[in-house]
């Protein structure tokens, strides 16, 4: 909420201000989905997650599996290999868990992997907004596709030295 108030602050200040300023606004995911290695990339990690979580499903098929045949000979069996069997099958489904947590966790397989292959492309649009703001003489660029908000400022519109120095930072 705050971001958003400085934001309209920012917006607002810009409009009643004497010089005018260039302002632009654009759709990065637009730009990026109309880029091919964004396009051959988003296709890859596709890929690796539904193969990921094919095998992921396997393996609880296999416990499932394993926990139906255990309930089936359940009667049959002595108290020690009762518990010799649903610890087994306890600790598969730790295995499983474990498995999907490193492949689709905050810092899993396919983070990492999006990370790889996608931010290189975003770099290289974020620098491509740049030298278009230069080239033009834009002041800002929006984002109109996201929540981030600002892409380029020119360096005269910041003003975090000052706000710093009027707090006595």
């Amino acid at each position: 909420m705050k971001k958003m108030t400085l934001i309209l602050a920012l917006l607002m200040g810009l409009f009643f201000n004497a010089e005018a300023q260039r302002i632009a606004i654009v759709d990065v995911n637009s730009i990026l989905e109309s880029n091919d290695d964004f396009i051959n990339a988003q296709k890859e990690i596709d890929k690796l997650s539904a193969e990921w979580r094919q095998e992921i499903a396997q393996e609880y098929d296999n416990i499932k599996s394993m926990f139906n045949k255990y309930q089936a000979e359940q009667v049959l069996l002595s108290d020690e290999v009762k518990v010799q069997r649903e610890n087994e099958i306890m600790e598969m489904e730790k295995n499983v868990r474990e498995m999907q947590k490193q492949k689709f966790g905050p810092e899993g397989d396919l983070f990492t992997k999006r990370q790889e292959l996608v931010t290189p492309i975003q770099d290289n649009v974020f620098a491509a907004i740049e030298k278009y703001a230069t080239d033009k003489g834009y002041d800002l660029i929006f984002d109109k596709s996201s929540a981030a908000g600002l892409l380029f400022a020119s360096e005269d519109y910041d003003k975090t030295e000052e706000v710093k120095r009027n707090l006595g930072n």
